[in-house]
């Protein structure tokens, strides 16, 4: 352990002028898994910040906990061995109640209340969770309430800076493993997780790194960007990098054993078939901003999504080097919506300069194709999509029948299969001014019937180097109320400049 305190003082974990270990066991705990240890896990706690930081450790066992109080300059040691598992709420105990939060009704409730959580954190500084241990939230319920007092998060941060949360596994961590709120200079790195619902929420967050992480989140998203209000006032999440990461839906907990099954897919909430992917949204009130992700995998999971449905600015995401497989709805969904879940009278929120490159797709659902779609008035501005290439796999009947005109709902949850099928099986664009695309190839299995592009009340598009299987006695680009249109170098099709055109196909 001398070796172990050595790599958190220079590496800043904790405070050099009083870096010292405390023993939980030391305290009382049993680390049993029968015996609750929240006591003395706490009394650990408080001990080490009254001696003005340190790490408190946890060798192997197992401690059935309530809600533990981080304190500032404290890291939760977790060694190799050792699982954190959480408590349910019995006559013996429970978990800190929800704080009140008046602006809770912008968001969701397991948004707007940290403190009743396994691991909770409230104005703190210099912190971290690390180690090769468990924390297990098998006690934590999502549907926790007022009403209802039990733990409802594994780990939940709100307005802390300089965290770390590194190498642990977790496991079953309720509505949020980690969520953070109005956290500052956040590493998460090296983490592994197979939990039933959200993965790492990044709320209103800055100065983010999260990488090398496998997140398996069936039933939710396993990455999701967010700017709610629950801090009661707007605030971007911005400076955000997102790098070497994997998610995906596989069942709950054959992540973790490692069969990576794909039976349970009906369990998902919104019967929308397994979640697990990386998304902005939907709470999306302050803005996201200077965002880059970067050389991450999906497999069996919902596509990339980027939302702003509530007022936000959505600007300056670049995204490079992603391969997906096994996609259950859109590959890219870019949506700018008008839920307006918000105070009143904020206006809608925008759309701007994102460059999505070199990415990869098999096997995706044909239903859904990929969407960018903003709304009559509001359009989404600046797309680049470089070096895509995406493979449709067939849909369940060729007779389905396809609509002609896709619905707006602007005001809806945004979700690809909310949207109903497209009429296009590669590519849907509407309410857009200003899209390039460059190098990207369509393709689809068994049989077709859609046009492959479908671009519809566009400003300023311009395709280039552009490959789309045919489907026969169609058109494969449909193109409609555009103005300013370009097709150039593309196999199978004409270069071309359309000034303004209401109808027609390519």
């Amino acid at each position: 352990m001398k070796a172990l305190l050595f790599i958190l003082i220079i590496t800043g974990i904790v405070n050099t002028a009083a870096a010292q270990q405390f023993n939980v066991k030391d305290f009382g705990a049993k680390a049993d898994g029968v015996n609750l240890d929240t006591k003395a896990i706490n009394d650990a706690v408080e001990a080490a910040a009254k001696a003005g930081g340190g790490t408190v450790y946890f060798p192997e066992g197992t401690y059935l906990s309530f809600s533990i109080h981080l304190k500032s300059f404290i890291t939760l040691y977790f060694d190799n061995g050792a699982t954190l598992l959480a408590a349910d709420s019995t006559a013996d105990g429970k978990y800190d109640a929800a704080e009140f939060n008046a602006n809770d009704k912008f968001q969701d409730y397991g948004h707007s209340h940290w403190h009743n959580s396994l691991i909770w954190g409230d104005s703190l500084q210099h912190i971290a969770i690390v180690g090769t241990g468990v924390i297990n939230g098998k006690g934590l319920r999502r549907n926790a309430s007022e009403r209802r007092p039990w733990g409802n998060k594994a780990i939940a941060l709100r307005l802390c800076r300089n965290v770390i949360i590194r190498d642990i596994t977790l496991l079953n961590g309720g509505h949020f493993a980690i969520l953070a709120t109005g956290v500052d200079n956040f590493t998460v790195d090296n983490v592994k997780m197979d939990t039933n619902r959200d993965g790492i929420d990044i709320d209103c967050c800055n100065n983010v790194h999260v990488s090398n992480c496998s997140i398996n989140a069936p039933w939710d998203d396993a990455l999701c960007l967010k700017s709610s209000y629950a801090l009661g006032y707007a605030k971007p999440t911005e400076n955000v990098t997102i790098t070497n990461c994997i998610v995906s839906g596989y069942d709950l907990g054959t992540f973790y054993n490692g069969t990576y099954q794909r039976n349970e897919w009906k369990k998902v909430p919104d019967k929308m078939g397994p979640t697990g992917r990386i998304k902005f949204g939907t709470e999306s009130n302050g803005g996201f901003k200077n965002i880059s992700i970067s050389n991450c995998v999906f497999e069996y999971c919902r596509g990339l999504a980027l939302e702003t449905v509530d007022g936000a600015l959505l600007e300056d995401v670049v995204i490079d080097n992603i391969t997906m497989k096994d996609i259950v709805n859109a590959p890219l969904f870019l949506r700018l919506g008008a839920r307006m879940r918000g105070p009143a009278g904020t206006p809608v929120g925008a759309m701007r300069r994102v460059n999505i490159s070199n990415i990869n797709v098999y096997n995706a659902d044909a239903h859904f194709a990929s969407i960018i779609s903003g709304v009559p008035g509001n359009d989404i501005e600046d797309i680049q999509l470089n070096n895509i290439r995406i493979v449709y796999r067939p849909m369940d009947s060729v007779t389905t029948k396809i609509p002609l005109i896709v619905p707006e709902n602007e005001k809806d949850y945004p979700e690809p299969a909310r949207m109903g099928i497209m009429p296009a099986y590669g590519l849907y664009i509407r309410h857009v001014n200003g899209v390039s695309l460059n190098n990207v190839q369509l393709s689809y299995s068994g049989v077709e019937t859609r046009p492959a592009i479908m671009i519809d009340s566009v400003r300023n598009a311009e395709l280039f180097r552009i490959k789309t299987q045919p489907v026969p006695g169609t058109g494969n680009i449909i193109l409609k109320n555009v103005e300013n249109f370009s097709i150039k170098n593309s196999e199978g099709y004409k270069d071309k400049k359309i000034k303004q055109s209401s109808s027609t196909a390519l």
